[in-house]
Formats: C-alpha cells, sequence, structure tokens
C-alpha cells in the first residue's frame, strides 16, 4: 500500500472492526431490556459513515479496503457473549465499549501524529474528525457506568 494512503486504512479497518463488534453487540442485546441499545445504535450508524466514506475514498484511488481478519471478528464475537452472559448491565457494556473503543481512539491519536506531514489534509482532517468521534462516544457512554 502506498504510504500516502495508510492513514485512510486504518480508519477503514478501525471503523470496520467497530461496525461489525456493534452488530454483534445489539444482536446479543436483542432480546434485552437495556437502555443502552439505542446508544450503541446511534454509534454504530456513526461508524458506519466513516467507514463507508474512507471506503469510497480509498476505491476513488484504486485502492481495496480491507478489514480486520476473520480470526480477530471471531475473538470479537466471542468476548461480547462472554461478557453479556457473565453481566449484561448497562453498566457493564459501556464500560466494555469505552475500553475497546479508548484503544482504538489512542492508535488512532498515534496514527494522527505520525502522519501528520505525510498525507493532504482532507486526509489529516478525516483523521482528526475520526478521532474526536471516538473521544466523544468515551464521553457519552460514561453517562452508563
Amino acid at each position: 500500500m502506498n504510504e500516502k494512503y495508510e492513514l485512510l486504512e486504518h480508519i477503514h479497518k478501525d471503523a470496520s472492526m467497530a461496525t461489525y463488534t456493534l452488530t454483534k453487540l445489539i444482536e446479543t442485546l436483542k432480546e434485552k431490556d437495556n437502555k443502552i441499545k439505542g446508544k450503541v445504535e446511534d454509534i454504530l450508524k456513526e461508524y458506519e459513515k466513516y467507514e463507508t466514506k474512507v471506503k469510497a475514498e480509498l476505491e476513488k484511488h484504486h485502492i481495496k479496503p480491507t478489514g480486520e481478519g476473520n480470526m480477530a471478528k471471531m475473538m470479537s464475537s466471542i468476548g461480547i457473549k462472554k461478557e453479556v452472559k457473565s453481566d449484561n448491565s448497562d453498566s457493564a457494556i459501556a464500560d466494555m465499549l469505552i475500553k475497546g473503543i479508548s484503544m482504538g481512539s489512542i492508535e488512532m491519536e498515534k496514527k494522527v501524529k505520525d502522519y501528520r506531514d505525510r498525507v493532504d489534509k482532507e486526509q489529516l482532517q478525516l483523521a482528526e474528525d475520526f478521532l474526536k468521534f471516538q473521544q466523544q462516544t468515551i464521553e457519552r457512554l460514561k453517562e452508563y457506568l
């Protein structure tokens, strides 16, 4: 991959994995009575927007975006089922999401710093917007703790 598009590829992988994970979480919570479900659905929609936008940008440059591998997805699914089975309270779900999004946010912050001088302004702005979205999402989820 051209270094010029690595930042976009990272955003796509992160958004793609979040979309997959949040979809699995919503499926797991389907029959449960959690107040956090609406918030999770809203977060999913935002991640889907980023995934779609970045995918289109990569494809515009003839780059086929890749997501996380099947092993990462399988581990994510198992982790969600295990966590929800052990404690499906809104607080526990918020805690799990905050931890996951925080890991992605830390990586995104590193990437923004690493690529700041190597990508064009539009890509950098998209990455900064994505990072801000992640940070705001963490703050919004804290109300459930």
